[in-house]
C-alpha cells in the first residue's frame, strides 16, 4: 500500500479544509437565510452556534483524525479500541458517497450555466430563464454528462494526491474563488438602489428573532462546516503533529462565514436594484439571479456578460472546492483497506459516485416516478444523509470523544502534549458533552416538525 502522505503547509492545511466547507449552500442558502430571519440578528445567532455546535465538533473531528492517522473509519476503531467503532466512521463515508452523488448533479447544472454564460448567456424574458432551466433539468443526456463530468474532475485533482493534488488545487481554487466574489460583491454594490440590499442584510432586525430562527441557525452552522460526513476527520489524518487545531478551526469557520456573507452582498444589492426578492435553493441561482443580472447590467451588455461568466465559474470552483474532499474520504478509506493503489481507489469511489449521480440526474424529470417515499431519488438522496446520517455521526462523534475516550488523548490532541495552551480544554470537553450533543438533537428534532 502507498503513502498516505500529508499537507506540506499551514497555508495547505486552512485553504483545503476551509474549500471543503465553502460550498453552494454559502450562495443558495446562508444569505437568503440571513435576509429573511433578522439580518445582522441572525448573522450574531449564526456566530453564537458557530462556538456552541460548529467549533466543538470540527475540533472532535480533528482530534479524531489527527490521533489516528488513517482513514474514518479505522481512525474510530482505533481510537475507541473496537472495531465496532468504525462504523461511525465507515457511516460517514457512506453519507460522503450519497451526497457527492447528488451534489454532483448540482455541480453539473453550474457548469451548464458557465458553458451557456461564455457561449452568449442565458438571456431573455422570465418565463424564458425558467423554461430553459426546466428544460434542462429534464433533459436524459445533458446534465448527466455534466454530473459525471464534474465526478471526473473532481477525480483528476483527488489521484494525485493530498499533497500534489488537494493542496495543490487548494491554493489556487480558494484565493480564486473570494477574488471572484469580491469583484462580483463591488458590481453589484456599485448599482442604483444597492444599499437597500446591503441595509436589508445588515440591518439587525430582532423582532424576527424566534426559536425557528435559532434552530434555523444551529442548522445552517451544522450543514455549512459539513459536520457528520467525516470529512474533518479525514482531512485532518493528514495534519502534521504541529497543527493547531482551535486556531486552525478558529481560522477555517472565518473563512467560511466570510464567504457566506460576502455571497449576500453579491447577491441582495443588485435583487434590490431592480425590485427583486431573492429565493432559497437551486432556483435562486438557476432562475432569480439571471433575470437579475440581465435586469440590473441590461443597459450594459459587456458588463453583464463578465458578471453572468465570473458568477457561475465562482459556483463551479465552490461546488469544486467541495466535492474534492467528498471524493477524497472515500477515496481514502478505499484504498487503505483494501491495501490497492490510490488510483483504482479513486476510480473505485468514482465509479460508485456516478451511478448515483445517474440515478439522481434522472430522477428531475427525465425518468418521472423514479424515486420513492413519494419523492425523486435525489430529494431522497438529500433528506436521508441530511436529516439522519450526517446528525446521528455527528452525535455519536461527540459522545465518543466525550465521555469514551480516555481525557488524557483528547488533552493531548487539544494542546499539542502540552506545547499550545490549554485553558479552553475544559470549556471544549463540557461543549462536546452536553452542548452539542443537545444543539445536534434540536437540530434533527427541528427538521421533523417536532419542534
Amino acid at each position: 500500500m502507498e503513502s498516505r502522505g500529508n499537507f506540506g503547509s499551514k497555508l495547505g492545511v486552512i485553504l483545503a479544509t476551509a474549500g471543503s466547507a465553502v460550498g453552494l449552500g454559502n450562495v443558495w442558502r446562508f444569505p437568503y437565510m440571513a435576509g429573511q430571519n433578522g439580518g445582522a440578528a441572525f448573522i450574531l445567532i449564526y456566530l453564537v452556534c458557530i462556538i456552541l455546535l460548529g467549533l466543538p465538533g470540527m475540533m472532535s473531528e480533528f482530534i479524531i483524525g489527527r490521533h489516528s492517522a488513517s482513514n474514518a473509519a479505522r481512525a474510530y476503531s482505533n481510537l475507541g479500541k473496537n472495531k465496532a467503532w468504525g462504523t461511525v466512521g465507515l457511516m460517514g463515508v457512506i453519507t460522503s458517497m450519497i451526497i457527492l452523488g447528488f451534489y454532483a448533479v448540482v455541480a453539473g447544472w453550474c457548469l451548464q450555466y458557465l458553458y451557456a454564460s461564455i457561449m452568449g448567456g442565458v438571456h431573455g424574458d422570465p418565463e424564458y430563464v425558467k423554461t430553459y432551466f426546466q428544460t434542462f433539468a429534464s433533459d436524459p443526456i445533458r446534465p448527466t454528462l455534466w454530473a459525471v463530468g464534474f465526478i471526473l474532475l473532481t477525480h483528476a485533482v483527488v489521484v494525485r494526491g493530498v499533497r500534489n493534488g488537494i493542496e495543490k488545487a487548494s491554493k489556487i481554487l480558494m484565493p480564486l474563488l473570494f477574488v471572484l466574489l469580491v469583484v462580483i460583491v463591488v458590481a453589484s454594490c456599485s448599482l442604483p438602489g444597492a444599499m437597500k440590499g446591503v441595509q436589508f442584510l445588515f440591518h439587525p432586525d430582532f423582532s424576527k428573532v424566534d426559536e425557528n430562527v435559532l434552530l434555523e441557525a444551529l442548522g445552517q452552522a451544522f450543514f455549512s462546516l459539513s459536520l457528520g460526513t467525516a470529512c474533518l476527520c479525514t482531512y485532518a489524518s493528514y495534519f502534521s503533529r504541529q497543527t493547531n487545531l482551535l486556531k486552525s478551526a478558529s481560522q477555517i469557520v472565518v473563512i467560511d462565514t466570510l464567504i457566506a456573507v460576502l455571497a449576500g452582498l453579491m447577491i441582495f444589492p443588485a435583487a434590490f436594484s431592480v425590485g427583486v426578492q431573492p429565493d432559497s435553493g437551486p432556483s435562486l441561482i438557476f432562475i432569480t439571479l439571471p433575470n437579475v443580472f440581465q435586469q440590473a447590467f441590461g443597459d450594459m451588455p459587456v458588463v453583464s456578460y463578465i458578471i453572468s461568466v465570473l458568477f457561475y465559474a465562482l459556483l463551479v470552483l465552490a461546488a469544486l472546492t467541495s466535492t474534492i474532499s467528498m471524493h477524497e474520504i472515500g477515496t481514502a478509506m478505499i484504498y487503505e483497506e483494501r491495501k490497492i493503489t490510490r488510483a483504482k481507489g479513486a476510480w473505485i469511489e468514482t465509479i460508485t459516485c456516478s451511478i448515483i449521480a445517474v440515478f439522481c440526474s434522472l430522477s428531475q424529470g427525465a425518468v418521472p416516478g423514479l424515486g420513492f417515499f413519494g419523492k425523486d431519488f435525489l430529494t431522497n438522496c438529500d433528506n436521508f444523509t441530511a436529516q439522519l446520517l450526517m446528525p446521528f455521526a455527528s452525535i455519536v462523534t461527540c459522545l465518543f470523544l466525550g465521555w469514551y475516550v480516555p481525557k488524557k488523548i483528547v488533552r493531548d490532541e487539544f494542546t499539542n502534549w502540552g506545547t499550545v495552551s490549554g485553558k479552553l480544554f475544559p470549556v471544549f470537553l463540557f461543549m462536546i458533552r452536553f452542548v452539542s450533543p443537545i444543539c445536534i438533537l434540536l437540530i434533527f428534532l427541528h427538521q421533523f416538525g417536532v419542534i
